[in-house]
């Protein structure tokens, strides 16, 4: 959907944003597979996906707003210096450059521990290189239940389930309606203009 609502709405820098009870993330890249999801994450798009988490943590509650945001790493163990892939080295120089604008930024994180659960309350949003980077720890704890999806950057509001059609629970009374009530509710309280919890 959020490659479509960029052609129907004419806007180009659309991101996906999970907000969750527990942590909130933000995807760099959209649907795209893993090859292709590294060749687009560019230092342009990479400086677009942290002013759009920054956009994101405005709506979070006040004592969520004060943390940094976290940047995961690329490579694993977030590149070991360079031994494991260059990108970490242009990710570090991107968040210094936008600290002044953005605010307290901190990574890139190694991305195998960056989601443990005494890191959840030590950040406002994640930003993930790629889907699956954000996606995998996102619907492990909130998915079906609590997590909503809103996707930024367009000129409405736009929330929906943080997972897919499920459609082989079509007509079997066997759905989970959690991640659609909270969507609804995150709707709700946006077009309020209050953000979550704030």
């Amino acid at each position: 959907h959020t490659e479509i609502l960029a052609r129907v709405s004419g806007e180009k820098d659309l991101f996906m944003g999970f907000w969750g009870q527990k942590f909130n993330v933000l995807l760099a890249t959209g649907h795209a597979p893993l090859s292709q999801a590294i060749q687009g994450l560019s230092m342009a798009k990479m400086t677009k996906a942290l002013r759009a988490a920054n956009e994101f943590r405005k709506l979070l509650p006040l004592s969520k707003r004060r943390k940094p945001l976290a940047v995961l790493g690329l490579n694993p163990h977030a590149g070991e210096q360079g031994l494991l892939g260059q990108e970490e080295g242009w990710m570090r120089g991107l968040i210094e450059s936008l600290r002044p604008e953005i605010g307290r930024v901190d990574g890139p994180l190694v991305p195998d521990a960056a989601f443990l659960p005494d890191r959840w309350n030590q950040y406002s949003v994640y930003v993930a290189a790629y889907h699956d980077q954000g996606l995998i720890p996102f619907k492990m704890i909130h998915g079906f239940k609590s997590g909503a999806h809103l996707t930024l950057g367009l000129p409405f509001i736009r929330t929906s389930v943080d997972h897919g059609t499920a459609k082989e629970l079509f007509g079997r009374d066997k759905a989970q309606p959690g991640s659609m009530i909270a969507a609804i509710d995150l709707a709700i309280q946006l077009a309020q203009g209050k953000g979550r919890g704030a």
